[in-house]
């Protein structure tokens, strides 16, 4: 466990890197008495500073919801983050590369809420009782710690590793999907670089939603009506190129892009 005074120090490198694009050492190295629960105090003091500056949460993501990606980690549950306005991203307008450290993208399920979850109670019926819609988005998650060189704690005070997020056009009630099957082929530039299915997330899309209501609850935090819910990749993260463009196509669902521009 960390002193208060840690924990405003390691938000400060957090913060310093992301703006300076500077990748720091591994807060797991600097702070060897971290914690889960210091991680997540840590993420919440930078949110905070972002919020005082005008920035508003437009959302949550959820990390770590396949199965593989938790033994990688070596947990038995997923992480969140925050969606903030000033990471939203547009289909039109490509990202600048140069914003970021080392920018990756993921295809998500997202979920629109129409309604406020519950919080330490929410059930996948909740979560389906809330959702106005469901529509197709790209994650571009980054690290600022150097070189992707992350443990659970640093990837968790890093704000899950969020950096942005796009959906794309469609808006589908999601009892007129199955939510277990939407397919997913990601495509960077004309070659085919991931492919999956909504059930590896979680088993179940539905059920990554409700974990996440069910953890930020104990963190004083709600999931609310308008909200966007990213509840985890339905593939691999793929890295983001100076010239590269995306295309997600979730079958029923419909496609999203993402262009990046930049420097190499």
């Amino acid at each position: 466990m960390l002193s208060a005074e840690e924990r405003s120090e390691a938000a400060l490198a957090l913060r310093t890197a992301e703006l300076t694009r500077v990748g720091i050492a591994p807060l797991s190295a600097s702070y060897p008495g971290i914690d889960v629960t210091d991680s997540y105090e840590i993420q919440l003091v930078n949110i905070a500073l972002r919020l005082d500056a005008g920035v508003t949460t437009v959302g949550h993501k959820v990390g770590l919801s396949s199965k593989a990606m938790q033994e990688m980690m070596g947990v038995d549950e997923p992480d969140y983050g925050h969606l903030l306005s000033d990471m939203a991203c547009y289909e039109d307008v490509p990202v600048d590369t140069s914003a970021f450290l080392l920018p990756r993208v993921e295809p998500e399920v997202g979920f629109i809420l129409g309604a406020d979850l519950p919080g330490e109670d929410c059930t996948e019926a909740d979560v389906l009782a809330a959702t106005e819609a469901v529509a197709p988005a790209l994650e571009l998650i980054d690290s600022r710690i150097v070189d992707w060189r992350i443990g659970l704690v640093d990837t968790i005070a890093d704000n899950a590793s969020s950096a942005g997020f796009v959906l794309g056009a469609a808006r589908i009630n999601p009892t007129d999907l199955d939510l277990l099957t939407i397919p997913c082929v990601l495509r960077r530039n004309d070659e085919i670089v991931g492919e999956g299915r909504s059930d590896a997330i979680l088993g179940n899309p539905v059920t990554s939603v409700a974990w996440l209501a069910r953890k930020v609850a104990s963190f004083g935090v709600r999931l609310k009506a308008g909200h966007v819910v990213l509840p985890g990749s339905v593939t691999r993260a793929i890295d983001a190129r100076p010239g590269d463009v995306f295309h997600a196509d979730f079958g029923p669902l419909g496609p999203v892009s993402l262009g990046f521009k930049g420097n190499a």
